[in-house]
């Protein structure tokens, strides 16, 4: 595909990051995983590759990929580790590693990573560090991760203080989202990564939100050119903070709108399936707005806008969504503390003066944040003196 005219008649987009030797293109459409021979050929000093995955992905998608790589003969290994956010840890790194190793991995070995946020977080850094780094290849096939943690560079593994605390910042050298892969997705994981699709529209993007208030239900029901027009959209505006501040010391932040409310909550609820990623997300970005309404900067029928549609769309919106879960709101802000944004023990938050006007506020007080999760707690609880309480 050498130019975007021709992408555009495979019905493929292509966004690309510019990084300089570090640029790389997004491949967005249906049906790369099979073209994955051809389109990764070109990028491989030897013709080899070796794919990290879960056993949910594998089920599904390895076979896709294999026969793919053996169509093009590129040889191949895969590695394939339990599904789920607890993968993400120094213990499953380690096994990585060793299996890794163990497979002859040298420096001009390439990496690929087939599925979600979590095998793309722990393969990337696993990349990042082996050998003191070798290439790697992301195939994100969740909608969250082709929105959002494929794209970037980020890549970390968790600790018990908090999410994505030990990490680097190593690019891929290509993003290969094939669309067709969230039709396998139950409804629930596509919600999630929907969240993670509006949250460009809210920090920096109202000609997006206004589009996604129209069609956000046909792209979290699989609608095929929905879908391509969501993640193009979302990959553009990445791509494009990315190019800018790429290891996050300034506007790259603002892609963390929702996360320091969400990953408090991660964390609180053990990052169990109580709670996806992207729901943190949406209950935070929603939090976010209603503190900026709360401290005026932002006006509050812009925060009632997002509530209500983040609300439409079947995400939680509030903590009675979350099936009466009774929380602390100072032990809510002591992890927020502990985010990797905090600086000095300072609360930093993702806040908004309207919808697509986000910016980092590094002067909140946690007082504020108390008060908000607090009034945002009572909505949970029963009136007083009602049988519901008794």
């Amino acid at each position: 595909m050498s130019t975007r005219s021709e992408s555009a008649r495979e019905g493929v987009e292509k966004v690309p990051v510019e990084l300089g030797d570090r640029s790389y293109d997004i491949l967005i459409g249906e049906g790369l995983i099979g073209r994955a021979g051809e389109l990764i050929g070109p990028l491989l000093a030897r013709p080899r590759a070796l794919i990290v995955t879960d056993s949910n992905v594998a089920d599904v998608h390895l076979p896709v990929l294999e026969r793919a790589l053996a169509e093009s003969e590129i040889a191949f290994d895969a590695f394939v580790v339990p599904p789920g956010e607890h993968t993400k840890d120094f213990s499953h790194l380690e096994q990585l590693s060793q299996r890794l190793l163990q497979a002859s991995l040298d420096r001009r070995s390439m990496l690929i990573a087939l599925g979600g946020g979590v095998i793309g977080d722990l393969a990337g850094f696993a990349a990042a560090v082996l050998l003191r780094g070798i290439d790697f290849i992301q195939i994100p096939t969740t909608l969250l991760a082709q929105v959002d943690s494929s794209v970037g560079g980020k890549t970390a593994i968790d600790m018990p203080q908090g999410k994505n605390l030990v990490g680097a910042f190593h690019q891929p050298r290509l993003v290969l989202a094939d669309t067709a892969t969230l039709a396998t997705l139950p409804r629930r994981q596509r919600l999630a990564g929907y969240a993670e699709t509006v949250k460009y529209g809210l920090l920096g993007d109202l000609e997006f939100f206004h589009w996604l208030e129209t069609h956000g239900t046909a792209v979290v029901e699989g609608d095929a050119a929905a879908i391509r027009h969501a993640v193009a959209t979302a990959c553009r505006a990445k791509a494009a903070i990315v190019a800018r501040d790429e290891t996050e010391h300034g506007e790259r932040a603002l892609l963390n709108l929702g996360h320091t409310f969400g990953h408090a909550l991660e964390i609180e609820l053990g990052y169990s399936e109580e709670l996806l990623h992207g729901e943190a997300v949406a209950l935070g970005m929603t939090l976010a707005f209603e503190l900026s309404a709360q401290l005026g900067v932002c006006a509050a029928a812009e925060s009632d806008r997002v509530r209500r549609h983040i609300g439409a769309m079947g995400l939680p919106t509030g903590f009675a969504d979350l099936g009466g879960r009774v929380f602390d709101p100072a032990r809510l802000v002591s992890h927020m503390r502990r985010d990797k944004k905090a600086e000095a023990g300072q609360l930093v938050f993702i806040l908004a003066r309207a919808i697509g006007e986000a910016f980092v506020a590094r002067d909140v007080e946690a007082a504020e944040v108390e008060r908000l999760l607090t009034e945002s707690l009572a909505e949970t609880l029963p009136p007083a003196g009602s049988l519901a309480g008794l």
